[in-house]
């Protein structure tokens, strides 16, 4: 199927510092190309993949699950280590409990994470139902657009399919189970009205990684896609203000407005 405009994945080559960016269930790199983009132009190497079953149409996904996903990630987590002296790695949602993973496996292979709105549990009388109700009902009501600024849209599907999410719910009792082997230093920036995941799921994730160097921010302003929200640009500045206390280099080489060649990648999104 061909991919949704907007959607596509995005890569741009840098300095010697990468950028991992991981999108969340049901969304696309849409939801986190502005990120991507003002990163990459501060000279690093970027990467922002497109996830299996995502951005072409949710019967799609009805074949993928968090094995699939997880399989991406890591993947353009060992191409970014090839060429790139440091990494980190960002995420959205379910994008961040791929972060937290990717985290928890690779140990100091990655400096440094940031994460939004971190999914943790699946809540509510529904994740019960799904093991047995994903068998006679497809798909329920989609969750994309949780967002408080006026014009501003997710691009992603407006239907969960139910097989998919009951492998979200498997994957985040996994990742649960992973929190503490989680060291590096991470920044959790997370909503206090968030429509889509519970802000205990933050609590949660604070009160189980073992990191030391530990930042947690609040976005009074948005809901749950903040990197499209009104506090989108404070995530943008304080990520990049991370990885330069981590990453001395950053900065130095290749000045603030220099970019490598983008590849593979539409203008849109």
């Amino acid at each position: 199927m061909p991919v949704l405009p907007g959607a596509e994945p995005f890569r741009r080559e840098g300095g010697e510092v990468g950028v991992l960016l991981c999108h969340g269930f049901t969304g696309s790199p849409q939801s986190l190309r502005p990120w991507a983009e003002y990163l990459a132009e501060r000279g690093l190497t970027v990467t922002l993949p497109l996830l299996p079953g995502h951005g072409t149409r949710w019967e799609d996904m009805q074949l993928t699950g968090w094995q699939d996903w997880y399989a991406e990630v890591d993947r353009e987590l060992r191409a970014l280590r090839e060429r790139c002296t440091q990494v980190f790695v960002f995420g959205l949602s379910m994008g961040a409990a791929l972060a937290l993973r990717l985290a928890a496996k690779h140990g100091d292979e990655i400096s440094g994470i940031v994460v939004v709105n971190p999914l943790n549990k699946v809540h509510g009388p529904a994740a019960h139902a799904l093991p047995v109700l994903r068998h006679f009902v497809r798909s329920t009501k989609g969750i994309v657009s949780d967002i408080a600024k006026e014009g501003s849209e997710e691009l992603g599907y407006d239907r969960v399919p139910l097989h998919a999410a009951h492998s979200m719910r498997n994957f985040c009792a996994i990742v649960d189970g992973e929190l503490p082997q989680v060291t590096q230093p991470i920044v959790l920036l997370h909503s206090p009205q968030d429509h889509v995941v519970s802000p205990a799921d933050s609590a949660r994730v604070l009160g189980r990684v073992s990191s030391t160097d530990v930042t947690e921010i609040l976005l009074e302003q948005s809901y749950h896609v903040a990197t499209l929200d009104h506090d989108a640009d404070r995530i943008f500045e304080e990520s990049y203000a991370f990885i330069a206390r981590l990453a001395p280099s950053v900065g130095k080489e290749s000045g603030a407005g220099q970019v490598g060649q983008q590849e593979g990648t539409a203008t849109g999104g």
